[in-house]
């Protein structure tokens, strides 16, 4: 079964944001941190806390910084191959004042291009960010010596960067080109094979089916083709049209439907007008008219359960903060508040309020838009809904089930957000390296999107994900937090820098040994099930030719000698 990852909303949809100061610090049970009994860890280096931003400097203070004080990222991840079409990220400190900054790249005295530096992705990173910038497609490989200056400053500093022969490519890059193809409602794009391919007739048909529903509920039509990007690894954020991951081992979980029924409500809502349309209020009517964020979920007794857990995020500061806020709460209060206001209103009171908020002069704040707004439409404060939402939310009955439910709901999008900080910074959602997709098709670059992260740290850490998302899903609450704890602590390990982190939880041992199994088959693990001394795991092929990525289940049994495979299914 393949899954979706929503990326056309400003805040990818699997991943988190630091802990509110002002509630409790949403981490993992401290039960889950404690080093079970069943084996010994070492002994792991704190991760120091963040603290306050220092001020910047200004720019003339950089001559006295070095090479160590900025950070490098070439696009497409690791490793570079001849031919490849090589982007830089050039990441400056925070504490730097970056205006009128520049960073200009150089090779062997010939300047590849130049970028100002400014704030990069939700997050506002301070970068220069040069697309494409170096092609290396008339380069034999070998290593090259790139320079790296920052104007006007002076600074200059060179990294070496090794490419490898273009024999030695990913069978999977060797044809792959982009191709589209149009269903009722919409343009889809994606990269032949890749599991998009494989899928694509009965997920246009799915597509169709969500624009549908979509329609009906905001009473509108789609007036041009929405245009939809299929991409074959997890991603951050959407860029100019629907970005949407879609992968075997999708680690970032989500229900298909529910994601692009999700990101057709934005498109359409969009088409109704408004001036400025809340990001509270615009994420909560998506949820709202999905009936879910990640899942058909109960709306309102999910964010009553978020408030007995003392995890309640006051509406003020979550619309004027929402997506730096944690993701999973602030998606299921914004759904319910919506769904609240509809219900106390009716849906038509409802729009013509939502569709008339309008920016303040004296105060760009959203939270006082909507406050000026509902005292128009209504004639009580922000202040008084929420008092009211509150009294709503207290009435809801929690029980012990929803209430663990929604807790490792936050705990598991908290540890995919940590593992992309850690292992797959690409992805993570607040400066996730999303270029332009229609420069992309034009241009042929397919690279960018299929190579990612594949050592084995990642490739156990994203089965372990997967598998904890099944788990949650079927409500085996106990199997969750043996895998969050496995997650937890093998990234703490890696954090802290302990070699074979993999091997220090049983779980992580278990998943490394079937990987590698299945590698030795010539297989790329994407799922992973473990029942006892019985195992499931599904599989593409690596090997050349072997065309579209179709899964291939195998059921094993763990013997003295480790696993064995009983038996191999081809779908």
């Amino acid at each position: 079964m393949t899954v979706f990852l929503l990326l056309a909303c400003q805040a990818a949809t699997a991943l988190l944001s630091p802990p509110i100061a002002s509630n409790p610090t949403i981490t993992p049970d401290s039960d889950a941190l404690d080093t079970p009994t069943s084996f010994i860890a070492p002994t792991l280096t704190p991760i120091a806390s963040p603290t306050e931003a220092p001020q910047s400097r200004p720019a003339e203070s950089l001559p006295s910084q070095t090479r160590e004080d900025f950070q490098i990222r070439l696009h497409p991840d690791a490793p570079l191959y001849s031919g490849d079409l090589v982007s830089a990220e050039i990441i400056a400190p925070d504490e730097v004042n970056i205006h009128n900054l520049r960073a200009v790249l150089s090779l062997e005295g010939s300047e590849l291009g130049q970028a100002a530096f400014g704030e990069y992705g939700i997050g506002g990173r301070k970068q220069a960010t040069l697309y494409w910038v170096w092609d290396t497609t008339e380069l034999e490989a070998g290593n090259y010596p790139l320079v790296y200056t920052i104007q006007p400053t002076g600074l200059s500093f060179t990294e070496t960067v090794t490419l490898l022969p273009a024999e030695l490519k990913p069978a999977s890059e060797v044809d792959a080109r982009w191709a589209s193809t149009s269903s009722d409602c919409c343009i889809i794009h994606y990269i032949t094979g890749t599991a998009a391919q494989r899928d694509i007739d009965s997920l246009a048909l799915m597509i169709d089916e969500q624009a549908e529903d979509v329609s009906q509920k905001l009473g509108a039509e789609f007036q041009e083709p929405v245009s939809i990007t299929l991409l074959p690894r997890v991603m951050g954020h959407g860029s100019t049209d629907i970005s949407v991951s879609y992968l075997d081992r999708n680690y970032a979980g989500g229900s298909p439907q529910i994601v692009l029924h999700h990101e057709l409500a934005h498109v359409l809502d969009g088409s109704l007008g408004g001036d400025l349309r809340p990001t509270l209020l615009l994420e909560g009517l998506a949820v709202y008219l999905t009936g879910g964020h990640f899942k058909p979920e109960p709306l309102m007794p999910r964010a009553a359960a978020l408030l007995d857990l003392g995890w309640y995020l006051p509406l003020d500061q979550l619309a004027d903060s929402f997506y730096p806020s944690q993701h999973e709460i602030g998606y299921l209060e914004a759904g319910a508040l919506v769904e609240f206001m509809v219900k106390t209103w009716g849906w038509q009171a409802f729009s013509d309020f939502y569709r008339d908020i309008h920016p303040l002069r004296d105060d760009p704040s959203q939270s006082k838009a909507i406050d000026a707004a509902l005292r128009e439409h209504f004639g009580l404060s922000f202040r008084q809904l929420e008092e009211q939402f509150l009294q709503a939310l207290r009435a809801e009955k929690v029980n012990d089930d929803l209430r663990t439910d929604v807790r490792q709901t936050v705990r598991l999008y908290d540890a995919i957000r940590k593992y992309q900080q850690v292992l797959d910074p690409s992805a993570y959602f607040m400066t996730a390296w999303l270029p332009d997709s229609e420069q992309m098709r034009q241009r042929g670059i397919v690279a960018d999107y299929l190579r990612h992260p594949v050592a084995i740290e990642n490739q156990v850490i994203e089965a372990l994900l997967v598998a904890t998302d099944a788990h949650l899903q079927a409500g085996d609450y106990a199997e969750v937090e043996k895998h969050l704890e496995a997650i937890d602590l093998t990234l703490r390990l890696i954090q802290s820098g302990v070699p074979g982190a993999t091997y220090f939880h049983p779980l992580t041992a278990e998943y490394q040994a079937l990987i590698t199994l299945l590698s030795k088959r010539g297989y790329e693990a994407q799922r992973i099930s473990i029942d006892g001394d019985k195992a499931r795991v599904w599989g593409t092929s690596t090997l050349s030719g072997a065309g579209s990525p179709n899964l291939t289940e195998f059921n094993l049994i763990r013997g003295q000698g480790g696993w064995e495979i009983l038996q191999q299914l081809n779908y």
